[in-house]
């Protein structure tokens, strides 16, 4: 695969380690390529495995191997058939010089850029096995459980320095002065609430009501009362004579 370069995509770690990352190279199975730049202003070829990879503990250890079997002054880890037929610390030919790595839980390996000549992706093509380890390859070929996980492995960030913290006795002052306060605020809200109280009018009781029956009313205009009439009295006429009322038969007079 051709070495050229594209932007960063999301994921892509901005830095790794002292070196600046610019641009993404390649993507290879197990992991990525990136062109940055060192802090002496050198091109280099970053390799980065990715999150699956880096959760692998044997695709792990391969990468960190390889590494460290290029590194100067660092004796080989590599063990089984990988290492036989050359001394420990032997470089193969064509290997590019490491310039920086890490061996944490998301590895990375730094080497020069040169255009045309091979960079980081030698280091992940040591992470896919395939076929036997010797003699005739034979038998079906397998696919890594992780490949599917193609998110860049991020190393961990730095630990920050904690804050730094007040002296015992500064803290006691502030734990003192907000003793104060707060017993000034309760004591306000002591002195309102009294306050309030005192200020309240108490309610004044009424009279008891008593009950005394009044005399019926006296109606303010006297009773007409009768007058007597102009007719003579039955004393003053005398006695009379039984007349005839009107409508009797004179045929029909009592037998004397």
């Amino acid at each position: 695969m051709a070495n050229v370069a594209s932007p960063l995509q999301f994921g892509d770690p901005p830095r790794l380690g002292p070196y600046v990352v610019q641009a993404r190279l390649q993507s290879a199975p197990a992991g990525f390529v990136y062109l940055g730049q060192g802090p002496d202003g050198r091109a280099v070829s970053l390799g980065l495995l990715t999150r699956g990879a880096a959760l692998d503990a044997a695709a792990r250890e391969r990468f960190v191997a390889a590494i460290r079997e290029a590194a100067p002054g660092e004796r080989s880890r590599v063990r089984g058939w990988l290492g036989r037929g050359r001394p420990r610390g032997a470089v193969l030919d064509g290997t590019p010089a490491v310039l920086g790595h890490d061996a944490g839980r998301a590895p990375w390996v730094a080497v020069p850029y040169v255009p045309g000549r091979p960079g980081a992706e030698w280091f992940l093509e040591q992470v896919m096995v395939g076929g036997t380890l010797i003699g005739q390859a034979h038998g079906p070929d397998f696919v890594p459980y992780w490949l599917t996980d193609r998110a860049p492995a991020l190393p961990r960030p730095a630990r920050r320095r904690p804050p730094p913290t007040e002296t015992r006795r500064r803290v006691l002052l502030a734990a003192l002065a907000l003793v104060l306060l707060l017993a000034l605020v309760a004591a306000i809200l002591l002195l309102l609430l009294l306050g309030r109280r005192a200020s309240q009018p108490q309610p004044v009781q009424l009279p008891p009501t008593v009950f005394v029956p009044t005399p019926p009313p006296t109606p303010q205009t006297p009773v007409p009362q009768p007058t007597p009439s102009d007719s003579p009295s039955p004393s003053q006429s005398g006695p009379g004579t039984p007349g005839r009322s009107p409508g009797d038969d004179p045929g029909e007079e009592p037998q004397l």
